[in-house]
Order: structure tokens, then C-alpha cells, then sequence
């Protein structure tokens, strides 16, 4: 290297004039600068443009401001996929304070965990939700902890139960504030913007925290990633709560596009708004787009354009994948988790898949891919020696990430920061391989292989059998003791509804009728020893809580 000075580093520094940090807010801003007057909320009979979305942005911004809440402060908000909850993602971070979303169907005694570990001054609520609140905030006060301010929403959409609080309306503290507020940018765009909470199988819930700038390079990489076009119409059936529903709140900025609110997933409901609004683009886990799949066809009747469709999980099933084609509506898969901001890689296709027949175009579609063009790295790694896997699609490693679209931290909690980090990667637990065109594939969570006789069985690969009998909605495979074998593979079914059988002896049958179809797919070794069937249990945002399973059958992972 040279040891002379550099002069590109000499009297070339940063200036107002040319280095802003990166913010989603700039994407708001610049929506409703070009596109003042286009649709930018769709909620019931509601209907706002670009530039009142940024006004009642900048209103909450003002009012909170007034509040005394700023920089290095936490806003809570528990909240639906409602205008208000579009507002927070957009206003709050004008304050320079963090947005704390907070997971909907938690129990009280989570959310008051999270309301106290993040030292949220205030709590924006929906009337939905207020039971739940109520319940957290009384158990605050037992434990001599701070209590958040009460900002009530009451959704003139919403008609079940729920009463208020003694918070101050939403509305009328919106009144309050100022539409021409100057959003406060954040001095450094490494500051955080969110914190989101991890939903934790064992303990209490890790607090991760993301920065304007991954957030900004997050919304650009979905755009980049999806290919989303200018002025999308985008139905909200992925939770916003959810990694700040994968950025998707500031993509929809980037592009000027529509957000279409949908605070429920039903199918019938899905459809319509669908065809009402010639929706365009949407996202979810695999159970949403499974259940619109097993949907009656007349549901589908009058949608003849094609709806491109974003999935993210482990590992879809190929049935839910070739059930997208079915429908003739696009599926693309990305894969991540709440520490990369939500997808962070993509399954990014090639012109010559198309010529593959349908099983081999499934295959790797089904495959979580290649980077994001924005995050730097992706790869599968022996997490020992912190070496690489070989490119042969069986080596199995863990999957790892590191680049701009990686969590700051967990807050709070630097060992788990650390642990998280070793050796310059984000070490998601994640197992997968690497074929030899560079895609990864996931073949398990660590604590969801199954050791068997001293051979290991991929859970997943069990499952993607199984959701090939037409019978199958939802499965989970668990690792079940076994006094000879150590463990072998249980298999939970969730039946379609007109597969259920009316009789012990027929259900029996059907068992052994899986177990068959297993075993024409795998080697006999990896097939479930036992079918049980039940409603798989999944989180607010459709993952299977395979931790709940392998507690009931008592796993050795489970202890």
C-alpha cells in the first residue's frame, strides 16, 4: 500500500451539501413531493393522498415532540394494519425517537415485559387490544415500574369488543399537532429507528435494534429485489408489526405506491379487496398464501390479472409454491429474520427455469437464494472453523449474513450481541446448504434436526413430503424419544377441512395412508414413526411454534 498521503482525503470532507444520513423519511417526503395528490391509504371507506399521509405524519411528529419524546426515547404502539399504524412508521421516526411495534396477539404479561425492558414513554393502543393493555399496564404499576402515556385509536372500521382506557384519543392528540412540522433527521444514520422483539421459545424476548440506514437499504433492496414498479397497489395482509412489516411501510414511499389496510387475514375478505382495488403485490408467510390456495375458486372469480406475491419463511412447501402457479399468480421467495430486517435474500429466478418442468421449477424456486443486492454477504459456514461449506448442495453449515441490512444489537443484552457476531457474520441458527450456482437452501433451525440411530433427519424434508398429499394443510415434524433409536420423527398434520376423517378407524387409516406417502419420497428411515393430527400452532405472523410441539412430546431440544 502506498505510504505517501492520500489526496482524495484532503480537504474533500463531508458537508451539509453533500452527505445526509440515509432515513426513510427522505422516501415519505419524496412521495408526497412528486406525487402529492395519488392514493396513498386505502382503509374501509377511507381514502388519503400522499400529501395528507405526510401531514398527519408530521402532526404526530409535532406531538410527540410536544410531549418531550425525542432522541434516545421509545414509542410503543400495538396497533393493527391500520392508517394509524402507516402514520407511526412515518411520523415517529421525525422525532429521532425508536419505534417499538409491538406483536398483537401477546400476552400481557410479554407486552408488559417489552413496554418495561424498552422504557417506552408512550403506548399508542387500539381499541382491540385494550383488554391486554389494560391487563400489562396493571402489572406495571404492581412492579413499581414507569407507566407510558395512553394514545387510544379508536378504528371506526373495527365493531368488537375492546373499551378505552382513560388514554388520550389519537385523534385529538393528532389536533394538537403541527402539519408542517420539519422532520428532525437523524444526526448519525446509524442511530436506531426500531426495536422489535424476537418472539423468544425459552425466556423473555431479545430486543433488536435496527438503524435508519438498514431501513432505508432495506426498502430500496425490496424494491430492487421484487422489481416493484412505480405506484404498486399493495394489500397489507403480512402484520406491520412484524421486522416493521419487512419495510414494506417505506418501500410503498419509495415507489409512491398504495397501501390497501386489511387489519384481518380472511381469504373471502383477502379476495375481495383484491378485486375491489385491482391489488397488484402482497406478502406473507406460507400459511397465507396456503390458505388462499385451499380457498373455494369462486372466491377467485373476476381476478384476471396476475397478483405477484412475496413469501418468506424457511422453507415454503413445493405445494404452496406450485399452488401460486396454479392460481397463475407469482410467487417470489425471500428468506431472513427480524436480526436482517426481515428478507434479506432472495430466490432471484432465471430466464431458463421457465423451460424446466414444473417439479424442477419448484425445486428451485424453493430455495432461499442469493443476497439482496444491498446486503453484503450471504453464505453457509461452519460456525467452528468459520470456513465455508463446498458448493455440492449436501454439505450442511450455518447460514450466515453480515452487510448494512444487519441489526445494530440486541438491546440491553450485550453478551447476546456478541454471541450473535462471532467472528464478522450474523449467525442466524438457521442450517442450510450451498448449491453450486451459489443459492442457499435451508435445510433445518439447529435444534430442529432430528438425530435418529446417529443419522440426521432435516425436519423440513420430512415436511415437504408430506404437504405433497393433498390431504395436508399445515405439518409440523418433531424429534420424538425413542428408548432404541434415540429419537425419530413425529409428524403434527393440520388436515383441509373436507379431508377430516369422521371416524377413529378412519383417521387411523389416513395416518398410515401419510406415512405410505412418505415413504415413496424418502428413505424409510427419515419417515415419521407416528402421524398425529391437530391444528399446527403458529405465531400472530403464520410460523409453526415448533417449540410448543417438542415441549408436548418432551424433545431433548425442548429441555
Amino acid at each position: 500500500m502506498p505510504t505517501h498521503p492520500n489526496p482524495y482525503r484532503q480537504d474533500l470532507d463531508r458537508n451539509a451539501a453533500n452527505h445526509v444520513p440515509l432515513t426513510p423519511i427522505s422516501l415519505v417526503e419524496w412521495a408526497a413531493d412528486v406525487y402529492p395528490d395519488r392514493l396513498a391509504v386505502v382503509h374501509g371507506r377511507l381514502r388519503r393522498s400522499w400529501s395528507e399521509v405526510l401531514a398527519r405524519s408530521r402532526r404526530l411528529a409535532s406531538a410527540l415532540v410536544a410531549r418531550d419524546i425525542g432522541e434516545g426515547d421509545t414509542v410503543a404502539v400495538m396497533l393493527p394494519n391500520t392508517p394509524a399504524m402507516i402514520e407511526a412508521h412515518y411520523g415517529l421516526p421525525m422525532t429521532r425517537a425508536v419505534l417499538n411495534s409491538i406483536n398483537t396477539r401477546l400476552d400481557a404479561a410479554t407486552v408488559a415485559f417489552i413496554l418495561a425492558h424498552s422504557g417506552s414513554k408512550l403506548l399508542i393502543v387500539d381499541r382491540e387490544f385494550s383488554g391486554v393493555v389494560a391487563e400489562a399496564i396493571a402489572q406495571l404499576r404492581a412492579q413499581g415500574e414507569r407507566l407510558p402515556e395512553l394514545i387510544e385509536v379508536d378504528d371506526p372500521e373495527y365493531d368488537g369488543p375492546g373499551e378505552r382506557i382513560g388514554g388520550t384519543d389519537y385523534e385529538d392528540f393528532l389536533a394538537g399537532g403541527d402539519p408542517a412540522f420539519a422532520a428532525c433527521y437523524p444526526e448519525d444514520e446509524w442511530d436506531a429507528i426500531g426495536l422489535n422483539y424476537t418472539s423468544g421459545t425459552t425466556g423473555n424476548p431479545k430486543g433488536v435494534v435496527v438503524h435508519h440506514r438498514g431501513a432505508y437499504l432495506n426498502a430500496i433492496a425490496n424494491v430492487v429485489a421484487w422489481n416493484l414498479p412505480r405506484h404498486p397497489t399493495y394489500l397489507w395482509t403480512l402484520p406491520m408489526f412484524h421486522c416493521n412489516g419487512w419495510c414494506f411501510p417505506w418501500t410503498l414511499a419509495a415507489v409512491a405506491g398504495t397501501h390497501v389496510c386489511l387489519r384481518k387475514v380472511e381469504a373471502e375478505k383477502i379476495f375481495a379487496l383484491v378485486r375491489e382495488h385491482r391489488v397488484s403485490h402482497y406478502c406473507g408467510a406460507p400459511i397465507v398464501h396456503g390458505t388462499l390456495i385451499a380457498a373455494p375458486q369462486a372466491l377467485r372469480e373476476g381476478i384476471d390479472w396476475p397478483v405477484k406475491a412475496m413469501v418468506a419463511g424457511a422453507a415454503p412447501p413445493a405445494s404452496m409454491i406450485e399452488g401460486m402457479e396454479r392460481m397463475g399468480w407469482e410467487v417470489t421467495h425471500v428468506y431472513g429474520l427480524t436480526e436482517v430486517y426481515g428478507p434479506a435474500s432472495v430466490c432471484a429466478r432465471h430466464d431458463d427455469w421457465a423451460t424446466l418442468e414444473l417439479a424442477e421449477r419448484v425445486e428451485k424456486n424453493a430455495r432461499q437464494g442469493v443476497r439482496y443486492q444491498l446486503q453484503q454477504g450471504l453464505t453457509v459456514m461452519d460456525p467452528q472453523t468459520m470456513r465455508e461449506v463446498p458448493r455440492d448442495g449436501q454439505t450442511m453449515g450455518e447460514v450466515m449474513f453480515r452487510g448494512n441490512i444487519v441489526m445494530k444489537g440486541y438491546l440491553k443484552n450485550p453478551a447476546a450481541t456478541q454471541e450473535a457476531f462471532l467472528g464478522g457474520w450474523f449467525h442466524t441458527g438457521d442450517l442450510g446448504v450451498v448449491h453450486p450456482d451459489g443459492y442457499v437452501k435451508l435445510k433445518d433451525r439447529a435444534k430442529d434436526v432430528i438425530i435418529s440411530g446417529g443419522e440426521n433427519i432435516s425436519s423440513i424434508e420430512v415436511e415437504d413430503a408430506l404437504y405433497k398429499h393433498p390431504a395436508v394443510l399445515a405439518c409440523a415434524v418433531v424429534a420424538r424419544p425413542d428408548p432404541k433409536w434415540g429419537e425419530t420423527p413425529l409428524a403434527f398434520v393440520e388436515l383441509r377441512p373436507e379431508q377430516m376423517p369422521d371416524t377413529p378407524e378412519a383417521a387411523k387409516a389416513l395416518a398410515d395412508e401419510l406415512i405410505e406417502h412418505c415413504r415413496a419420497h424418502l428413505a424409510r428411515f427419515k419417515c415419521p414413526r407416528e402421524v398425529r393430527f391437530a391444528v399446527v400452532p403458529k405465531t400472530s405472523t403464520g410460523k409453526i411454534q415448533k417449540h410448543v410441539l417438542r415441549a408436548e412430546v418432551k424433545s431433548a431440544s425442548a429441555i
